[in-house]
């Protein structure tokens, strides 16, 4: 008797272990998607400045610039985490969105706060461990200025457009900016005025995807949609785009460029960049999949070859 015991006891211990672990890996996985990982691709942003100065090689600038990339990674999936608390009840009515985890009611929303704080602090925690003297300060206050405009774009911001897509744009300049901090280089008015209108370009790409949906089904997957209709936003990515490429080229062309680079061949790169443009433009408005640019660079192979063939055309003029 006490041997039948003994075996029903280890028996039904190992059955709850083992839903324990299985909870526990279920509930670890959710997690990992609230953070949305996948999304930190954008925060690849941070490593322009070596690239531009020719630096990506060095080994102690590129630890600096991986370390600024974690810390905006944790800053950003922290407020993907408050975004998706906010807007839990939009997202329940979004054909694509009501499959986050929080929409879905994997997660709840305690779990998603207690994650959000965790992320937060950890962001602003590692410039302030790994870095010392001006830097420290200087790419802390970034972080903080970046997740506090996040915060109120999430609270606030997101109901007003146009407003919302140029708060977005200047998230990616400040990514570009912490990257230039950590790496102590200079980054230039070029490369900012890149950086925010290539962001702009892709935001008001996104827009146009969310007035397809609302189009088709009358879901508002944000309140300021009504702001927006295809006209307006065909117009406005059109008019960004070009803008773009212009400021691409003069980039190029310039002679602060020219000398700081030591070559005048740069022009050469701007043909994959006019592609990538264009296949966008080609995604966005005969393909109608703009709702996630993250996923068009994870997939679109003529995108891969455009992004490919610039990297492979910049590193020879440059490096080699």
């Amino acid at each position: 008797m006490p041997q039948r015991m003994f075996v029903d006891t280890y028996f039904n211990t190992s059955h709850i272990l083992e839903d324990t672990t299985h909870y526990s890996f279920l509930t670890m996985k959710n997690i990992i998607l609230l953070m949305r990982p996948h999304q930190w691709l954008k925060n690849a942003f941070v490593f322009l400045p070596l690239f531009f100065d020719q630096k990506m090689l060095s080994g102690s600038e590129f630890i600096d610039a991986m370390l600024a990339f974690i810390s905006f990674s944790f800053a950003a999936s922290s407020i993907y985490c408050l975004n998706d608390i906010i807007d839990i009840e939009a997202d329940r009515l979004h054909p694509k969105k009501c499959k986050r985890v929080l929409a879905s009611g994997k997660i709840s929303k305690t779990q998603a706060l207690i994650v959000m704080a965790v992320l937060m602090v950890a962001s602003i925690a590692i410039p302030l461990v790994a870095f010392q003297g001006r830097t420290m300060f200087e790419l802390t206050a970034v972080t903080v200025l970046y997740i506090a405009m996040n915060m109120a774009y999430c609270l606030k911001i997101k109901k007003f457009a146009i407003v919302d897509v140029f708060t977005i744009a200047t998230g990616f300049v400040m990514r570009v900016a912490a990257g230039g901090i950590a790496t102590d280089i200079w980054i230039s008015q070029w490369i900012v005025l890149l950086t925010f209108l290539l962001a702009l370009f892709l935001a008001f790409a996104k827009r146009r995807d969310d007035v397809v949906i609302f189009n088709q089904s009358g879901t508002k997957t944000r309140n300021n949609i009504i702001r927006y209709n295809l006209e307006f936003l065909n117009s406005a990515i059109s008019i960004v785009g070009t803008m773009t490429m212009i400021c691409y080229i003069m980039w190029c062309m310039s002679e602060e460029v020219i000398e700081r680079m030591g070559t005048d061949k740069l022009y050469m790169t701007a043909l994959f960049v006019l592609l990538g443009i264009m296949r966008y433009l080609q995604v966005t408005m005969v393909d109608t999949k703009s709702g996630s640019p993250t996923t068009i660079l994870y997939k679109d192979r003529f995108i891969h070859v455009c992004i490919a063939g610039w990297i492979a055309t910049f590193y020879t003029i440059i490096y080699l």
